[in-house]
């Protein structure tokens, strides 16, 4: 048995296999997020990877883009619906939904958004836990 974490070159795809995404991501860290707009696009916190510049997309022609906001970009498949990322305008990087890899292990690193989290579920890992307000803050200081 290999010991695969959700670090390094990883292939991930929709459900329907329409588009595939090749990433090299930054470590075994996971993030949530709790915002009410993630818990709306995927009827709970969003789970993903930690910021990616540059992956490659096979199937591009079966993305759609929704602008949901003045930063982000939320991705989807055109063909099954599977939502594919969260892409940060400002940044130009790309966090995805870690259900698109094939991992067994992750370490939950981070929990943002956590004054918008309703009180019907909770996590067990003890992450750093950021109000909107320090989000928004942390962004803001790294871009003026």
């Amino acid at each position: 048995m290999t010991d695969t974490n959700i670090s390094g070159d990883l292939e991930g795809r929709c459900l329907c296999g329409a588009v595939t995404i090749s990433a090299r991501l930054p470590g075994p860290e996971l993030d949530a997020c709790h915002c009410d707009m993630c818990r709306r696009w995927g009827g709970i916190a969003f789970l993903s990877t930690r910021s990616v510049t540059d992956p490659v997309f096979t199937g591009a022609e079966h993305i759609k883009r929704f602008v949901s906001s003045d930063w982000a970009e939320r991705g989807f498949c055109r063909e099954c619906g599977t939502h594919l990322f969260y892409f940060h305008r400002p940044r130009g990087t790309y966090s995805f939904p870690v259900g698109l890899f094939d991992v067994p292990q992750a370490i939950m690193a981070e929990e943002i958004f956590i004054d918008e989290k309703p009180d019907y579920y909770a996590f067990a890992a003890d992450t750093e836990k950021l109000t909107g307000a320090e989000v928004r803050a942390k962004f803001t200081d790294d871009h003026g």
